[in-house]
């Protein structure tokens, strides 16, 4: 399960009234998207419901009809209640085989088991092993008083159903709610410290690497077009200096800098993949998902000897020192993440998978 957790990448959203959501989901496909969420919670209004489970089962009905050997993306319905989770897959009849499972909002202690119960409903019914994502967004989570609380109970509700759960989403953009706040596209999560303590909090409790942790995904970049920004770009000019100097700009111009950084801090808090509401955002997830050469090979030398080694070495990168025992955890999950989006050959860098990833990105 952590390596499917780990090979859901950039998770595009699309909301599930969309008139041409088949045609979307095989386009998206083409592009590189390997997971999707078809989304009837807060991407639609409340009007909108009927109209969009009524979409829903006819795109998805049609997908399948249109193409039965096809295999899309791997693709969650993001529900609103319990009861949507049964009714929604009986009405999708054979074309349930396209759902790898359901995302469960504001999951907590309390409302998540009603959510769990209805998915093993769902598998008996359709046959077929089905996945949940929870989101963790509720106040009771963001809350100082009541967070440790309320985020171990959550945790011990997953426990088991562990084998059904490929990660654990993060609903930053509810978090900031909670407090009226919103970030701008100069600033990353990370910068908004009440939202970054509570990552930290997550990680704390679903994240170990002791194999009682989950996969943990990072929040949402809202932003997709340029915006007027008070600071400066956070892309250095050097890297891209002679080779591409275009490829900077166009990042810039569409506030994609705050993007790359963030990814970059997801993944040095311990979160892997991406929560994405836009086409363009997938390139840049999966791009920076790659695992450079000089990690492989410090993984690598790390993971040679054995479980039961130790001590230091030197990194075949003369750069830094490998120690053994502390860093094997680390060495694990950067082996897993080679598995699913490859090793860059010594010399080639982020400037150059970003290049080479957003030639097909998707609009």
């Amino acid at each position: 399960m952590d390596l499917l957790g780990t090979a859901l990448g950039a998770t595009l959203y699309s909301p599930a009234t969309r008139p041409r959501l088949a045609s979307d989901i095989r386009k998206q496909q083409a592009a590189g998207v390997v997971s999707m969420v078809l989304c009837l919670e807060d991407s639609i209004s409340d009007a909108e419901v009927p109209g969009a489970e009524e979409n829903l089962v006819r795109q998805l009905g049609r997908l399948e009809r249109e193409d039965p050997a096809d295999q899309p993306p791997l693709l969650f319905i993001r529900v609103r209640t319990p009861e949507q989770i049964t009714d929604l897959t009986s009405r999708l009849g054979t074309a349930v085989r396209l759902l790898a499972g359901f995302v469960l909002p504001k999951f907590t202690a309390a409302a998540g088991p009603a959510f769990l119960e209805a998915l093993t409903g769902a598998e008996v019914m359709s046959g077929r092993r089905l996945l949940a994502m929870p989101i963790l967004e509720s106040p009771e989570l963001l809350h100082l008083e009541s967070r440790a609380e309320h985020l171990t109970a959550a945790a011990r509700v997953l426990d088991k159903y562990r084998e059904r759960i490929p990660a654990v989403r993060l609903g930053v953009t509810d978090f900031c709610s909670a407090y009226g706040l919103r970030r701008t596209p100069d600033m990353t999560a990370y910068d908004v410290h009440l939202v970054a303590s509570v990552i930290a909090d997550v990680v704390n409790v679903f994240g170990r690497a002791d194999g009682t942790g989950y996969t943990v995904s990072g929040p949402v970049w809202e932003y997709f077009r340029a915006q007027e920004r008070m600071f400066k770009p956070q892309l250095r000019r050097s890297p891209f200096s002679g080779r591409a100097e275009g490829l900077r700009e166009s990042l810039i111009e569409h506030n994609m800098d705050g993007l790359l950084q963030e990814i970059e801090l997801d993944q040095a808090n311990g979160l892997m993949g991406k929560t994405c509401i836009h086409p363009s955002h997938v390139a840049p997830v999966h791009a920076l998902s790659v695992v450079s050469h000089e990690e492989f090979s410090d993984a690598a030398d790390i993971l040679r000897t054995g479980p039961h080694g130790g001590g230091v070495l030197r990194s075949a990168y003369t750069n830094k020192m490998n120690e053994v025992k502390p860093h094997r955890a680390w060495a694990e999950r950067t082996i897993r993440r080679a598995e699913v989006f490859g090793v860059a050959r010594d010399g080639v860098d982020f400037v150059d998978l970003l290049a080479t990833g957003m030639e097909g990105e998707g609009e």
